[in-house]
Parts: structure tokens; sequence; C-alpha cells
């Protein structure tokens, strides 16, 4: 599976690769800092990812304006996006869902529930079928 994971965050990145890299199956990932970047990434004619996985609070564009933009969007639309937040706020989360994610995941503080609850998404998606844009 092809995965765009935007994070701002350097720990939260080494921790995803970490948790990824103990699956027996290779997962090509994409790296973003922002909304921008992602935006970058998406427009340079590479092949489109399976899922993105998305921060909310990221600088430059936060991760509800990057899925407001990814969703207008006729080309991207239809790509499956997750956040991965530690935003327990009910509006967040209400917006997200009226915008087009596909899931809403907090971000336990301890490394060994985050590896459980990657894992559990990542297989979701290896055995979804999924719409390429």
């Amino acid at each position: 599976m092809n995965i765009l994971f935007i994070e701002d965050d350097a720990i939260e990145t080494m921790k995803f690769k970490r948790t990824l890299a103990k699956l027996n199956v290779k997962h090509k990932i994409t790296e973003a800092k922002n909304g921008e970047e992602a935006l970058e990434v998406l427009g340079s004619g590479d092949q489109l990812p399976d899922i993105i996985l998305l921060d909310l609070n990221m600088p430059r564009m936060s991760g509800i304006e990057f899925l407001k933009i990814l969703k207008a969007d006729e080309h991207y639309k239809y790509l499956p996006t997750i956040m991965l937040t530690t935003s327990q706020n009910r509006a967040d989360l209400l917006e997200c869902y009226r915008i087009g994610i596909a899931g809403y995941i907090l971000k336990p503080l301890k490394y060994e529930e985050y590896e459980e609850k990657l894992i559990k998404v990542v297989h979701y998606w290896e055995v979804s079928e999924l719409v390429k844009a």
C-alpha cells in the first residue's frame, strides 16, 4: 500500500515508521510535514497514495484546512483520509467527519497502545477495496 503520512512531529513520524516496520508487509511511505507539503506531493505526478494518514494540528496549514482542499478536488476526494490526533475536541471530530474523513484516531500516550491502534488501521485498509484516483 502507498501511504501518505502527514505529520509535523519527528517523534510521531519515528513511532509510525517503527510500528509499520513490525508488519511483515512492505508499504511505501511518503512523508509530508504539513498540508502545503502534502499538496505538493499529491500534485507531483507520482503515484497517488492508497490512504492518507493526517495530523490535525500542524503549522502553515491545519489538517482540517488540508482536508477541505483535498475533498473539494475531483481527483483526490476519494482518497481515504484518516485523522491521527491528540485532539478530543468534539467540534474537530464533527467537522472532520462532515468534510469526509474515513476515520478519526486518537493517538494514545503509551507506545504499545499507539502501535496496537495503528496496526489495526493498516490491516483494515490492506483488506479494503480502494478506489484508485
